[in-house]
């Protein structure tokens, strides 16, 4: 129904399980769209609550905190992209250059992310502040999804990359991770940094996403293929 007051849209108390995993949707839903509004800086339970029709207090019954809302909604976002890595990654090759397979493989996954920026603002904010503010139970959820997300991405890889051993596949997939989380806020800069990129003696530090991460994932699909080569 719609609340004549205020003009949001509001609910009945969710009875069921499955009116409550509705109701989980439509916050997670809502913050999403909010991200790709606004930076994870500026979004609020506040308005979180207003654009799902719901108070503050109710949001609270579903997700503790504003972080644990988004430590929510990065699992669903990672999930939804390793089932897209799936149709995008190069199939393995019995024979051929390995330097022009691995850097395929970057290449794919460049790619996938750069379509999808809702996951790498969200893995660039992960540590510095989506792990925050959240209880010890939040926390190890959390965690044990995000095992269980990089074993799915590392057998991704090595079934692309069958030279990888398990362990050079995880520790590819975790690079991953980690160079997402340091390319993009890099190559997101603020308006001042954008106004000094205008100085010529300056703008050779402005990067581009798409290529600083493609070069980046090649770097370290290499070194874990030399390094932890499958046996």
């Amino acid at each position: 129904m719609v609340c004549k007051v205020c003009d949001v849209t509001t609910f009945q108390r969710a009875r069921s399980d499955e009116q409550r995993e509705q109701r989980r949707r439509a916050i997670l839903s809502a913050a999403a769209a909010m991200l790709a509004e606004m930076p994870v800086a500026e979004l609020s339970l506040n308005e979180l609550s207003r654009r799902v029709g719901l108070a503050k207090s109710n949001v609270l019954r579903y997700f503790e905190t504003r972080e644990a809302v988004l430590l929510a909604l990065y699992d669903t976002a990672w999930t939804a992209w390793l089932d897209r890595l799936d149709a995008v990654l190069p199939p393995a090759a019995a024979d051929g250059d390995a330097r022009a397979r691995y850097e395929r493989v970057a290449a794919s996954l460049t790619a996938s992310l750069v379509a999808d920026p809702l996951v790498c603002e969200l893995i660039s904010v992960s540590a510095s502040v989506l792990e925050r503010n959240v209880s010890p139970q939040v926390a190890r959820r959390y965690k044990l999804a995000s095992i269980a997300n990089t074993e799915r991405m590392a057998a991704q890889l090595r079934s692309a990359l069958p030279e990888l051993s398990n362990d050079g596949a995880w520790r590819a997939a975790a690079g991953t991770l980690l160079a997402v989380g340091g390319v993009w806020p890099l190559t997101n800069p603020t308006e001042a940094m954008l106004c000094v990129y205008e100085d010529p003696e300056i703008a050779r530090l402005r990067l581009d996403f798409n290529s600083a991460l493609e070069e980046v994932l090649s770097v370290i699909l290499a070194g874990c293929l030399s390094r932890w080569p499958s046996t």
